[in-house]
């Protein structure tokens, strides 16, 4: 019998108690729920009032195993130090502190008392070999954001060499991270959404995105076109493999702005799964607890069934009202197919679009549930897509962090299972920074006072997992 993902293998339950960390002479224990800090540099130390330290740090985007070393883990970064302006005084802009930042994927170990060492660090790099950027992409994945730097005026640089400033046509803001046994890796971003297939030195090798006409898509592999109309920033924030090594499984964080961002912030987000081996994609529903809420990242279980993180952005401690920080796991087995390739759903008040996929009575899915109002939080709109044979994920909660351990950091975002009942967690920091409400950034601090950091924090599930 084959266990998922003890110290990161795949291994038969023979061979569990050899790896669990600490007490077997494997060199490593995992920290508990208080957590590890990730070491961090400084980029920068700005001239404001609090002297803000920019640092990297930052490796909280995503977290996966190292495929064959025990007590070895990857953390990924975004995009790079970025802030939003005051609204209405940049339309459309944001802040680059750092323009010239490469998003990178860091090894990390942890130590016999469970500290944690940054081992490497490996750059992204375009297919030429060239150091990508954060930098908004020009054509294919653009979300009409423009990069400044924090004077105010426009970010000069030109990375992909393409004549245009302040955007890199390469450039990514990676949220989601699968690490083979091979040593590449496949990374998903907020842009595109872009899947992106790099060499074990971080060179591009594959693409997979929405846009037919992108000729870096590997070929016969695209996405399905509604996907890019994410909503800026909130694009496909996790990644995922299943067992077998053959299906790509990423997470949107959101729901689209399916047909247009007049769709607002609801409830419904999705799940797509493509065949590495045939192109062949599947579509399903994801039903989060309210509208606005993300999905950070997923990790499969099974070739049906996963773990996924659901959360806000707020701090316990520091912000008021109901905040969510929650593990799911989710099964994909019963729910409905919604892509436009399937043929499964027949029902005379479906039809299919080419930019916007599933049609319900001329309506996009985001569309029926927009409209199915706010009562019970668009439930109006979910007994609307049931009608028709549509139905979401299964899923079970299987771990509130904020409930079990006042977890403190505000984007729970890294998702790693060790063992059927320890779970990984790590939360991106935002390299320190926030925006401090006058135009400018601060340091990113938590409920209690302390700077946020890159943390690891590994908690015990009340049930096994598998």
């Amino acid at each position: 019998m084959k266990l998922r993902f003890a110290c990161g293998l795949f291994v038969t339950s023979l061979l569990l108690a050899a790896c669990g960390g600490g007490n077997d002479g494997d060199g490593f224990v995992y920290p508990g729920k208080d957590g590890a800090a990730l070491p961090f540099t400084t980029l920068q130390t700005l001239n404001n009032a609090d002297k803000t330290a920019i640092r990297n740090g930052g490796f909280g985007s995503a977290m996966a195993p190292h495929p064959t070393l025990a007590g070895h883990f990857y953390a990924m970064t975004d995009r790079g130090p970025n802030a939003d302006p005051l609204a209405g005084a940049i339309p459309g802009g944001k802040f680059f502190p750092v323009p010239t930042f490469t998003p990178q994927i860091g090894l990390f170990k942890l130590d016999d008392k469970g500290q944690i060492t940054l081992v490497r660090t490996v750059a992204l790099k375009d297919p030429k070999g060239r150091s990508i950027t954060g930098l908004p992409n020009s054509a294919f994945g653009s979300t009409g954001e423009v990069a400044y730097n924090l004077d105010g005026s426009k970010v000069t640089l030109d990375p992909d060499g393409s004549g245009v400033q302040g955007v890199d046509e390469s450039g990514l803001d990676p949220e989601g991270l699968v690490a083979l046994a091979d040593g590449s890796f496949w990374v998903s971003d907020e842009y595109g959404p872009h899947m992106v297939h790099f060499d074990a030195s971080g060179k591009e090798i594959a693409r997979i995105n929405p846009f037919a006409a992108d000729p870096r898509n590997r070929a016969g592999r695209v996405l399905p076109p509604e996907l890019a109309k994410r909503w800026p920033n909130r694009g496909m924030e996790g990644l995922a493999i299943t067992p077998d090594g053959k299906t790509l499984v990423g997470i949107m964080q959101s729901n689209l702005y399916n047909p247009t961002s007049a769709v607002g912030s609801i409830n419904l987000t999705r799940i797509v799964t493509m065949q590495l081996d045939t192109g062949a994609r599947a579509q399903y529903l994801y039903k989060q607890d309210a509208a606005g809420l993300a999905n950070s990242d997923i990790v499969a279980l099974s070739a049906t069934s996963f773990l996924v993180i659901e959360r806000d952005t707020k701090f316990f401690g520091r912000d008021t009202g109901t905040v969510r920080k929650n593990l799911y796991k989710i099964d994909i087995a019963k729910a409905t197919n919604v892509d436009a390739s399937s043929s499964t759903l027949n029902h005379p008040a479906i039809t299919r679009d080419t930019a916007t996929g599933l049609l319900v009575n001329g309506k996009t899915l985001e569309l029926v549930a927009k409209d199915g109002g706010t009562d019970n939080n668009y439930a109006t709109g979910w007994a609307a897509l049931a009608a028709v044979g549509i139905q979401p994920v299964v899923k079970t909660l299987v771990y509130d962090a904020v409930r079990e351990m006042a977890y403190p950091h505000d984007k729970m975002e890294g998702l790693w299972v060790i063992d059927a009942t320890r779970v990984g967690i790590v939360n991106d920091d935002d390299f320190a920074i926030e925006p401090n409400g006058t135009g400018g950034v601060r340091q990113k601090v938590l409920g209690n006072g302390k700077v946020d950091a890159n943390t690891l924090h590994v908690v015990k599930l009340a049930a096994p997992l598998y």
